[in-house]
């Protein structure tokens, strides 16, 4: 009896695993470079001691560096395009950080703010990548999710509501736990093939993870 079919179902699998440990490879060195270059981005606009650009001209300018990523994921440009929206979304941070630094403990509040991060972070992308379970199912929820989250967050700047924006914190707290979840599933299981793609939707989760961990900590140290 042939072993042909079972060596080549066996060939393809190990061709997959070896594609996914690459994409996982090529999605966190970028991730790493990325976060090193927002970190220096948000250095030098504390250094500076820039202002904060506003929310109209934040949001255009991360949606329109988004859109343009997007259309370059395929080339060479796209990785230019990272860059670009990763040290924008840098400079906008250093004012954001200057506020809380500027705050009674706030060295205590941004750095447990980041320790957070980073251990929410390592955490669940850890269980996802050995676990390898397939959190595709939450992709409906978490779009919902984030959605809502949005407006609420843009109603809670316009309107001024304190209590809104704090809710607002732990909703996307939740949400971006949710979304290193399922991107990291998505990038093991095949989901998600374009590295570029895969280093935006993390470096947002992360972003998005930091501020509002950073804000509720601020509103809880000010309570206090």
């Amino acid at each position: 009896m042939s072993t042909y079919p079972y060596q080549t179902a066996a060939a393809r699998a190990t061709e997959a695993v070896a594609v996914s440990n690459k994409l996982i490879r090529n999605t966190y060195l970028l991730l790493a470079m990325t976060l090193l270059f927002s970190a220096a981005s948000a250095g030098i606009s504390m250094a500076l001691n820039l202002p904060h650009p506003g929310i109209l001209i934040t949001l255009l300018g991360y949606f329109g560096l988004l859109f343009l990523t997007y259309k370059l994921q395929n080339s060479a440009w796209g990785l230019a395009s990272v860059f670009a929206l990763t040290g924008f979304m840098g400079l906008t941070l250093g004012p954001i950080l200057n506020v809380y630094l500027n705050l009674p403990n706030g060295g205590e509040i941004v750095m447990m703010a980041l320790g957070g991060t980073g251990a929410i972070f390592i955490g669940l992308s850890a269980y996802a990548l050995t676990s390898r379970r397939d959190f595709s199912f939450m992709g409906g929820f978490l779009m919902a999710g984030i959605l809502v989250a949005f407006l609420a967050g843009l109603g809670a700047i316009f309107f001024s509501l304190p209590g809104l924006a704090l809710g607002v914190s732990a909703m996307f707290v939740l949400l971006m736990c949710g979304l290193i979840l399922y991107e990291t599933s998505r990038i093991v299981n095949g989901g998600e093939t374009n590295y570029i793609l895969a280093t935006v939707t993390l470096y947002v989760s992360i972003y998005n993870l930091f501020t509002s961990l950073l804000h509720l900590l601020g509103a809880f140290n000010n309570n206090e």
